[in-house]
């Protein structure tokens, strides 16, 4: 993947596949994860859908464990990072 228009396909087309699998209609998944039929399919057809109907849907499915996975923490890079500083809360600017 090369691209979040990329990104997104696959995550739609992926959910998509695992709706299928799991043998639910498109209106019996909406109704399941408490989103609307029209948000559903818009997601499935464009990709395009709040990020709240996303991980509803991922609860629906099964999947939510999935979101660990998406923006893990980085390993430290320093000595002062190992030692535990605390964390930064916000950036600013100079």
């Amino acid at each position: 993947m090369t691209s979040p228009k990329e990104i997104i396909e696959d995550v739609s087309k992926r959910m998509k596949r695992r709706r299928i699998d799991a043998n639910f209609t498109q209106r019996e998944l909406a109704s399941k994860a408490g989103v609307s039929y029209g948000s559903l399919r818009v997601f499935e057809e464009t990709g395009r859908a709040s990020f709240e109907a996303v991980v509803k849907l991922a609860f629906a499915l099964e999947a939510e464990a999935d979101f660990e996975l998406l923006f893990p923490s980085r390993p430290p890079k320093t000595l002062e990072d190992v030692l535990g500083h605390p964390a930064r809360m916000r950036v600013r600017k100079k």
